[in-house]
């Protein structure tokens, strides 16, 4: 059984792994569009002091969030709360392992064809479509507004949105209130077809049961991860501290 945990200003959805899954089947069979989100430190750092007031607004107007960070969790349990984290790469594992769910189309957008095909003959019996996504695609262009209608018009039960944060979290919500009325979810799912492809390797087991996939990540990606792990990343516990000072979960 699913239930609701405030966090740092963040409704988590929390449970075991089968009802996630369950929650997220049930979204995607649902008769309106769900947008979900993945909380992580990099999300929770920005959406503090770094983004745009309009852009910490959509993100929070996600209709689920499901924590995607071990150290957030381990700050949830300093504060009597339990956050069931798990990465959003293995929430799309969870609900692949799940044969009775085998029904729902999965749209991609960000993914090359090439991942999409790799995708596929990892995942047989499931049925992946390919939104049409351009390289560098800027919110507010033209671009931009055909990626998102075409989104909209696309035959899918759960669209995997695979941009960068925050542009995600942006596609997806336009993709919400274009699609409105004819139901599925929406996942912000980052770098998790990229993993789930086989296209970028993924910490060793041992790694991840220590919750330092983090790590790992900065050593295959030192150049461009290092700011956000060793500089920014370390900023969310002068945040928790400060919210708990204030008496704000």
């Amino acid at each position: 059984m699913t239930e609701m945990v405030r966090f740092l200003g963040i409704p988590f959805s929390t449970g075991p792994i089968a009802d996630i899954v369950g929650l997220i089947a049930g979204a995607a069979r649902g008769e309106t569009t769900t947008m979900l989100v993945t909380p992580n430190v990099h999300h929770v750092v920005a959406l503090d002091r770094q983004l745009p007031a309009e852009t910490v607004a959509v993100y929070r107007s996600a209709d689920l969030f499901l924590c995607d960070s071990k150290v957030l969790a381990r700050l949830g349990r300093w504060s009597g709360l339990s956050l069931t984290p798990r990465t959003g790469t293995d929430r799309i594992a969870d609900l692949l392992a799940t044969p009775e769910n085998r029904d729902l189309v999965i749209a991609l957008a960000g993914p090359t064809p090439q991942q999409a095909e790799a995708l596929g003959a990892r995942f047989p019996g499931w049925r992946f479509t390919l939104i049409d996504t351009p390289d560098r695609l800027t919110p507010g262009t033209a671009e931009w507004r055909a990626t998102v209608e075409a989104a909209a018009a696309a035959d899918w039960q759960v669209l995997l949105s695979c941009l960068s944060f925050p542009k995600q979290e942006l596609y997806a919500a336009d993709v919400r209130t274009a699609r409105r009325q004819k139901g599925g979810v929406i996942l912000c799912a980052g770098a998790a077809v990229d993993f789930l492809s086989g296209t970028l390797p993924r910490a060793p087991d041992g790694w991840q049961r220590l919750g330092l996939e983090w790590l790992h990540r900065l050593l295959s990606e030192p150049r461009r991860l290092w700011r956000r792990y060793l500089v920014d990343g370390p900023k969310v516990f002068l945040i928790y501290l400060r919210r708990r000072r204030a008496g704000d979960p």
